[in-house]
C-alpha cells in the first residue's frame, strides 16, 4: 500500500530515557494518539532515536525531539505528498530556531537549500537534521545512527546516506520544524575543536577524505543563519 493511501495512518512512537520526572504522566494524557512508549535508561539522545527507529513499522520514519515541534498541522501531509514518488528514499526542509519561552520570536533560520551535488559536503553543508525524514529501508540497508560519533552522529549519518551511499533526496523549500532554545549558545573554543574532531571522524568511518577547509567551513556556514528575512514561516 502506497503511502498517499496510508497518508494519515501515522504512528506516533515516543523514547523516554526512564524519566523521573513528570513526562509519563504527561504522555498518559496522550495515550490514546500513542502507538507506542518505551521509557528505559538508553545511552543518550541517539541511543533513543534509534530505538525509536528499530521499533517502528511505518514506511517514513522522522524524529522530533522533545524542544521541537511541526509549526503547521499539515507538515506530515505534504511530507507523504513528497513520498508518493516510490524512488525518494529521504526528504527535508527548512528549520527555525526559536525562543523557549516565545516560540513566536525568531532566533535562527536554517535555509538549507537544494542538494544538487554531493560535493556540497564538501564545502560544509549539510541539512538541518531535525527536517530529514527517512524512509525506514533505507535504515535497514544502511544502518542506524552510529553511537561513537557523539553529538556528530546526525552528521555522519546524512553524510553516509547522502554522500556516500546517495540516496535520493528531496528538498521542501519550507519550514519543517521549530526548535526551541534557550538562545545562547554554550559552544566554547574547546567543544568546537572536539566538533571538529568528531566531524573529522564522521569522514573517516565512511572511508571519505573531506577538504582541508571542509571542517571549518561547516560551523562558519551558521552565520548566515541569523539573517532570516524572507524564510516561508
Amino acid at each position: 500500500q502506497s503511502v498517499k493511501q496510508q497518508r494519515r495512518d501515522v504512528e506516533h512512537i515516543l523514547i523516554d530515557g526512564g524519566s523521573t520526572d513528570s513526562t509519563l504522566v504527561v504522555a498518559e494524557k496522550y495515550g490514546a494518539h500513542l502507538s507506542r512508549l518505551i521509557s528505559r535508561p538508553d545511552l543518550g539522545m541517539y541511543d533513543a532515536m534509534n530505538k525509536g527507529i528499530e521499533s517502528a513499522e511505518g514506511d517514513v520514519i522522522g524524529i522530533l525531539n522533545g524542544d521541537d515541534y511541526y509549526p503547521a498541522a499539515d507538515i506530515l501531509d505534504k511530507i507523504a505528498v513528497v513520498f508518493d514518488n516510490e524512488q525518494v528514499q529521504a526528504c527535508y526542509g527548512d528549520l527555525l530556531y526559536v525562543d523557549k519561552v516565545d516560540s513566536e520570536k525568531i532566533l535562527r533560520c536554517w535555509r538549507a537549500g537544494e542538494f544538487t551535488t554531493p560535493k556540497q559536503f564538501y564545502w560544509g553543508w549539510m541539512p538541518p537534521h531535525p527536517t530529514f525524514f527517512v524512509r525506514r529501508s533505507v535504515y535497514k540497508r544502511y544502518g542506524l545512527f552510529n553511537l561513537e560519533l557523539g553529538s556528530a552522529a546526525d552528521y555522519e549519518l546524512m553524510l553516509r546516506f547522502l554522500l556516500r551511499f546517495k540516496i535520493k533526496t528531496v528538498y521542501l523549500p519550507e519550514v519543517l520544524v521549530r526548535m526551541r532554545t534557550g538562545g545562547v549558545s554554550n559552544a566554547t573554543l574547546k567543544n568546537r575543536f572536539r566538533a571538529n574532531r568528531m566531524d573529522r571522524k564522521a569522514w573517516q568511518v565512511n572511508n571519505l577524505d573531506p577538504y582541508p577547509w571542509t571542517l571549518w567551513l561547516k560551523p562558519l556556514r551558521k552565520i548566515g543563519q541569523w539573517v532570516h528575512s524572507g524564510i516561508n514561516v
